[in-house]
């Protein structure tokens, strides 16, 4: 009984020790794929799931550009070429750079300072002066209304021809011209006769001259007015000047 016994308690130990040494070899090996960087995986676990999701791969340049817009946050441009830069933003507001000031537009006149007049006898129609103003200087000027006209030392202001009014004052930049034509003689014919004429300029509220006038220019050799001679207002076009 003995014996038996002893042979029963080996037996015992021996399965004990093989299960201890099938325990530690499953854990060296477990250990040896961590340490080694192997993949691992825990139970239950889809291997899709351990992959890399596909939202995530490296985007092209068109993507990005395509993301970027959608995300606005690519909204502001910019003018260069040595102009002013300008900036804009999604709802449409813009703003600009370098340049300053009140709101308030300066009107620059035409006269005598800023111009130069020149007179001329015209063919057709018969009895009538040609008026030619040109902007002499460095920016534009506005000739307003009709030219005030004194011929030698009258007194009585010449009369201008209403309906030749145009739609807009006429602007000059540097070097343009503007025109208007005198009608020295109405139903009658011109009696006076006149040397010389000095050109004076409207300003923008119509009451009275500005600036230095023109002249007094020499009039043509044996140039003749009437008490009701008359002169349009500056014309942008010879051709206009001279309708009436």
């Amino acid at each position: 009984m003995r014996t038996i016994r002893h042979r029963a308690a080996a037996a015992a130990v021996t399965a004990l020790v093989a299960s201890l040494a099938l325990t530690a070899c499953g854990s060296g090996e477990a250990s040896a794929a961590k340490d080694s960087g192997g993949p691992t995986a825990s139970a239950g676990t889809p291997q899709a799931e351990q992959e890399t999701p596909a939202n995530n791969k490296q985007q092209t340049p068109a993507e990005q550009i395509s993301s970027n817009d959608s995300n606005g946050s690519d909204d502001t441009a910019t003018t260069t070429g040595g102009g002013k830069a300008k900036t804009g933003n999604s709802n449409g507001t813009t703003t600009g750079a370098g340049t300053s000031g009140t709101g308030t537009t300066k009107y620059t006149a035409c006269t005598g300072d800023n111009t130069k007049v020149k007179i001329s006898q015209v063919r057709r129609p018969i009895n009538h002066l040609l008026l030619t103003v040109t902007n002499t200087g460095n920016k534009n000027c506005d000739a307003y209304y009709a030219p005030a006209l004194r011929f030698d030392d009258a007194q009585a202001a010449t009369q201008i021809i209403e309906d030749s009014k145009p739609q807009a004052v006429v602007t000059l930049a540097p070097g343009e011209s503007a025109y208007a034509a005198i009608a020295l003689g109405g139903p009658g014919a011109p009696d006076i006769p006149v040397k010389q004429l000095t050109v004076h300029f409207m300003g923008r509220d119509n009451q009275g001259s500005v600036g230095s006038p023109s002249g007094p220019l020499t009039l043509p050799a044996g140039t003749l007015i009437a008490d009701n001679t008359s002169v349009t207002y500056w014309q942008r076009d010879m051709a206009d000047a001279l309708t009436w």
